[in-house]
């Protein structure tokens, strides 16, 4: 299962992957993992999942990063401390979630300058696929940070209940995670330190 709130150890590049789902399980969630396991079979890591919902609801009701609630603290530091980000968000009136830019709001501005981030969203159809490049890449542009080229946009029909399988989709996961490794560095090897949530966790198909 995912270590929340856990610290990092060994050499090891650090990633992180978070979700903004308000739900769990969520296609959101399911998408993120999806390139986090193929960032694993290209790339040895240290990879953590976190999803918006582990942060409860101390993240929206601090108005500072000091009022942060531990437990999303601790997500916040483990995003500033990543060797590479993974971000993930449900798309909701055409932009990404309040809490999603509502955490990002507390990033220390320093700390994702030219660290790499797969860039990806979910919504219920094609029209919202630009999100990606006219929302979260601006926003990570800000932090300086260095977004890998491809992004990735998954549909409702993109997904058989929960699970990720349009092929096209898959094959820009399989590029991002490519692009990520590269990014990182590392030679192409798989047997990555990933923990993921249990299966039964992802059944539901809802965002």
């Amino acid at each position: 299962m995912s270590l929340q709130g856990s610290s990092f150890s060994g050499p090891l590049p650090r990633i992180v992957g978070f979700s903004a789902n308000l739900q769990r399980p969520s296609k959101t969630r399911a998408l993120v993992e999806a390139v986090a396991e193929a960032t694993g079979a290209r790339l040895r890591a240290d990879i953590r999942l976190f999803d918006v919902v582990d942060a409860g609801t101390g993240l929206g009701a601090a108005w500072s990063r000091d009022q942060l609630s531990l437990p999303a603290r601790r997500i916040l530091e483990a995003i500033e401390n990543a060797d590479a980000l993974i971000v993930g968000t449900p798309v909701y009136k055409g932009a990404y979630t309040g809490l999603f830019k509502h955490l990002f709001d507390f990033v220390d501005p320093a700390a994702l300058v030219g660290k790499p981030v797969v860039l990806s969203a979910t919504g219920g159809g094609a029209r919202h696929a630009l999100i990606v490049e006219h929302s979260l890449r601006p926003l990570f542009g800000f932090f300086s940070a260095q977004t890998v080229p491809t992004s990735v946009y998954g549909s409702d029909a993109d997904f058989s209940d929960g699970i990720l399988v349009d092929e096209g989709v898959r094959g820009r996961v399989s590029d991002a995670a490519s692009q990520l490794a590269a990014l990182l560095g590392a030679l192409a090897k798989p047997s990555a330190s990933f923990e993921a949530a249990p299966a039964a966790a992802f059944a539901a198909p809802n965002r």
